[in-house]
């Protein structure tokens, strides 16, 4: 059928121009495939197209993919499995191992710009469609990184001497941060420095920094070893990465720093002041790099200046104090430090507290009795506190009966007591405490206290009908305790821990997060209140600005009430015309949880009403048989005195999404220059929930345009639930992408839709001329690994090789000699086994169609498939090569074969194949009975025609007297056109 005929168009935005460029098409053979087994658990591959140094099959089957530092990481997760299974990155372990909290990503592809040595680990790709167990693979991300080197210089500890480096042994240690290890050159001048080359000089690794650092000793320093010294830092060029180096010169002048700070300490200073550091080297060679830094780590305040050793700090304030320090180092010996003191000048926290006579057990002042005031503040600096006190305003000095006492000047906070011997009624009066620093230019700090025959200590009381309060989820509620007395104190609100070990375990914290709340007028007030705030609160004198005397408490019942929660709050129900069912509405907890009413509506019809029994937790509506005014919304309010809990059910008769179906097998073909065609495929989810599906609509855009072209199609038996459906498109342009999208319509009306991108992609030599893979790009010219085998082939080159790996087995170069050149192989190292089996499958190549017509065998094209090999071992296994031919079923013919130790040396086979369809081929290689057994293979070809001068081993398959291979190819193939026909 023509786009433009008998469709029904579409436009979004701008108005059609010209023809769609593309055909509906039924498939020819079966408009309708019936696929059962078309669910699928998922299968997952990971491929990398970021830039890599080199991916690799560790030991124990561990996947390495190893990247530079700063470069971009891309990894892309291939799944397969139908319904379309859902991927998620993570970088922990999938699965029951989850944390909440891991970064996790749901997308195909992985990418990290500018990675660092940091994002380096195992990566985790989890794919999961419901359908068995979720597939997982992983990958080890290997950051390679060379920082530059850093040379120190030591002297041996017993021989520290006034002459630092006089006829002294000497060490100089190169440290290097890297991935891989690092390999270490030592220079002395241009002289190349090695263990040995030299009686005095001894070069060596500590044995706890194995390959992160070396030493080079200097024994008795010699004339000839006061010059340059170079370390160069290696890490052998892997990724890319060039050497890097450290110079220093020892000459008799060498020594470590020393420094001296111009500048008292402590440093006082008022606030507002601008504050000056100075450090100065008073020793060291190389001149030593001066630094400040603030004790325990902190950051120096932002308004600060650095100029060499000078520290400036404009502003100065309270929170600036602190120990400063100053340090030095030329890598020479240890840093040296040097530390002074800020002080900035301040007074805060003033309190007061009044005890009353403390040798009778009354609280309570009474004339002829003791009473102490207390005064207390902190100062900064403390030995500038000075007190004074004040009666109604004039100057008190101490006296028998007017005693004044100090805190030591070292003690912080300091204070101050008043104490009043056999009080009278003269000494009732203001009694005013001033705190000031001893050189001013700080305001102080005063606080009054009255004594009088109204003084007397604080009483806490809770109003009446206020100690059990009820709130509502959502209120703003007011806790008050009333206290009385004079001076009236501070009060202190917390939560009183529920009994049983599960409360107790956590103290009970305020609703702003705190232990303890204070309140200056008796009041706590709780702005929008919640359930997790009910409980016991209490109130409590505090001991400032008050009597010194043993706390008032009083305690507040809280109770939240809140609405029902209920589930489902929210599900969809589909369904189709004439059928039973049940909605049920579960309570999960309320408050409170007595006198609970439902209400079933559907819209705003009232349904049903009723009330919960004590035993019964949930509420359910039933519904004998649907019809079409049985559609739409249904609610049921669950109620208490504190609001309703709603679970909506949404009834439609809506079809579900269909699920295309992404593993079709060759989906995308081409039989003319400009255009391709695609073989649409998917499966129905849950097809019976429903009315019959009675068509699709068919909607069809390129992905660069805004029009839509649409057609339905008509669906004359029922779908069953796994059924593949399939339908093509045809004319689509080359290489334009399309979006689809595909609507189920049954006779409620238009189902949920689903849409997919069609991308085109060239095949792969479809009409094969000739194929050549040296496996040097990451991609492997599409060979791809079999997913049942026991393990895969690994690409390689000997540049990157592992320093660790089996001696005696595998190359040492790719076949052309090159160090650099990649290869596969297998690893048969641990954990492999005797008989495990490595299947490197080829891309798919589609046959010529000029040339494939089964009138008769020599119509069929013969194809040289030609490839070197190593096979260097004492434990050797096999190598050998099949033709996978997929016609209606898909066949795998052995065309060679070979085993046992072949000797260190690349070898070229060739053997002429005869495919009679699409095909690929397979190189199996199986592990011998040790590790010496690596093989190898490159450089892989397959060229239209017979093989040419082919090697002497290439048909080892054959016993002498035993047909050539192609022979028995021509057979076979004779054999499977026969069936055919």
């Amino acid at each position: 059928v023509e786009a433009a005929a008998g469709f029904r168009r579409r436009e979004e935005s701008g108005r059609m121009r010209g023809a769609a460029g593309f055909k509906f098409r039924h498939s020819p053979v079966n408009p309708v495939c019936l696929l059962l087994s078309s669910t699928a658990p998922p299968t997952v591959r990971i491929v990398h197209s970021g830039q890599a140094c080199n991916v690799e099959e560790e030991r124990y089957s561990e996947r390495v993919y190893t990247i530079r530092e700063g470069e971009t990481l891309e990894l892309q997760c291939l799944v397969t499995g139908h319904p379309r299974p859902q991927i998620r990155w993570t970088k922990t372990a999938g699965g029951a191992s989850d944390r909440q909290g891991d970064s996790s990503l749901h997308n195909e592809t992985l990418k990290i710009q500018t990675i660092t040595r940091h994002q380096g680990g195992r990566y985790y790709c989890k794919a999961e469609n419901g359908l068995g167990s979720p597939a997982i693979r992983s990958i080890r991300v290997d950051v390679y990184y060379l920082d530059d080197p850093v040379i120190t210089v030591h002297q041996s500890v017993g021989e520290a001497k006034e002459q630092f480096y006089f006829e002294r042994t000497v060490f100089l240690r190169c440290v290097a941060n890297s991935n891989p290890p690092v390999h270490y050159t030592w220079r002395r001048g241009r002289e190349v420095l090695t263990q040995g080359s030299d009686s005095g000089v001894e070069i060596y690794e500590p044995f706890f920094t194995q390959g992160e650092t070396k030493i080079l000793k200097l024994k008795n320093l010699r004339p000839q070893d006061y010059a340059d010294y170079t370390c160069i830092s290696s890490v052998r060029n892997v990724c890319g990465i060039g050497d890097k180096s450290a110079h220093f010169s020892l000459n008799n002048r060498t020594a470590p720093p020393s420094i001296k700070l111009l500048l008292d300490d402590p440093l006082v200073v008022n606030p507002g002041e601008t504050i000056t550091l100075v450090c100065v080297a008073s020793g060291g060679d190389p001149p030593p790099t001066l630094t400040w830094v603030k004790a325990g780590g902190e950051e120096l305040p932002k308004r600060s200046v650095i100029n060499g050793g000078t520290l400036t700090i404009p502003g100065v304030t309270v929170d600036d104090g602190g120990a400063y320090s100053c340090v030095a180092s030329n890598n020479v010996g240890n840093p040296a430090k040097k530390s002074t003191t800020i002080l900035v000048r301040g007074l805060r926290k003033g309190r007061f507290w009044i005890t009353p006579d403390p040798y009778h057990n009354d609280d309570n002042i009474q004339i002829g009795r003791e009473v102490k005031i207390s005064c207390q503040v902190e100062a900064t600096p403390p030995e500038e506190l000075q007190f004074s006190w004040l009666k109604n305003g004039r100057p008190l000095r101490s006296s028998e009966r007017m005693v004044i006492t100090h805190t030591d000047t070292d003690v912080s906070p300091g204070t101050t007591n008043l104490d009043i011997i056999d009080l009278k009624f003269t000494d009732f009066g203001t009694y005013t405490c001033v705190a000031s620093l001893r050189n001013g230019g700080i305001p102080e700090i005063s606080i009054d206290v009255n004594i009088s025959s109204t003084t007397v200590p604080p009483e806490l009381t809770v109003p009446r009908g206020r100690s059990h309060l009820i709130a509502q989820e959502g209120d703003t509620v007011d806790l008050q305790c009333l206290v009385s007395g004079k001076p009236k104190p501070i009060i202190l609100w917390s939560r009183v821990e529920e009994s049983g070990a599960a409360a107790a375990a956590a103290a009970a914290l305020m609703p702003d997060g705190s232990a303890q709340t204070e309140s200056y007028d008796g009041v706590l007030r709780i702005n929008n209140v919640t359930r997790e705030m009910s409980g016991t609160y209490r109130c409590q004198t505090s001991q400032y600005n008050g009597f010194n005397v043993k706390p008032r408490e009083a305690l507040i019942q809280l109770v939240v009430q809140f609405p029902p929660t209920v589930e489902p709050v929210y599900t969809e129900i589909r369904q189709a015309l004439g059928r039973a069912f049940s909605l049920t509405c579960r309570l999960l907890r309320a408050h409170p949880a007595r006198l609970l009413r439902y209400e079933w509506k559907l819209g705003s019809r009232l349904l049903t009403v009723g009330q919960f029994s004590d035993q019964k937790d949930d509420t359910s509506y039933h519904v004998r048989a649907l019809n079409r005014e049985g559609y739409g919304e249904y609610t049921c309010d669950i109620t208490n005195e504190a609001g309703a809990g709603r679970c909506t059910f949404l009834v439609t008769g809506k079809a579900y999404p269909p699920e295309f179906y992404y593993d079709t097998y060759s989906a995308l073909w081409q039989n003319r220059p400009r255009v391709y065609g695609f073989k649409l495929q998917w499966t129905q989810m849950e097809p019976n929930a429903v009315d019959r599906i009675l068509a699709y609509r068919l909607g069809i855009r390129q992905m660069s345009q805004s029009r839509w072209w649409e057609q339905e199609i008509p669906m004359e038996a029922t779908i069953q639930k796994g059924e593949l459906l399939t339908y093509n498109l045809t004319e689509l342009v080359k290489p334009e992408s399309y979006l689809v999208r595909l609507t189920p319509i049954t006779r409620y009306g238009e189902g949920d839709a689903t849409e997919r991108i069609i991308t085109y992609s060239a095949p792969v030599n479809p009409h094969l001329r000739e194929f050549q893979c040296g496996f040097e790009d990451e991609a492997l010219c599409l060979f791809s690994q079999d997913k049942t085998d026991e393990f895969d082939w690994t690409r390689h080159s000997a540049a990157t090789r592992d320093t660790k790996y089996t001696p005696n087995t595998g190359p040492s170069s790719d076949h052309t000699g090159s160090k650099q050149g990649f290869y596969m192989y297998i690893e048969t190292s641990r954990p492999r086994l005797e008989g495990d089996k490595a299947r490197l499958l080829s891309p798919t190549f589609n046959m010529n169609s000029k040339t494939t017509s089964s009138s008769s065998v020599n119509n069929n094209p013969t194809y040289c498939f030609a490839f070197f090999y190593h096979m260097y071992g004492k434990h050797i296994g096999a190598l050998n090569v099949f033709l996978r031919q997929k016609g209606q079923t898909v066949t795998d013919t052995s065309v060679w074969s070979l085993t046992g130790n072949q000797g260190d040396r690349w070898r070229q086979a060739k053997v002429n194949i005869h495919p009679t369809t699409a095909f690929q081929m397979v190189m199996e290689g199986v592990r011998g009975a040790g590790i010496e057994g690596d093989i190898a293979i490159d450089d892989v070809t397959i060229e239209e025609g017979e093989c040419k001068d082919p090697p002497p081993n290439s048909e080892s398959l054959a016993p002498p007297s035993s047909p050539h291979i192609w022979q028995l190819c021509i057979t076979l193939s004779l054999a499977v056109i026969g069936r055919q026909r």
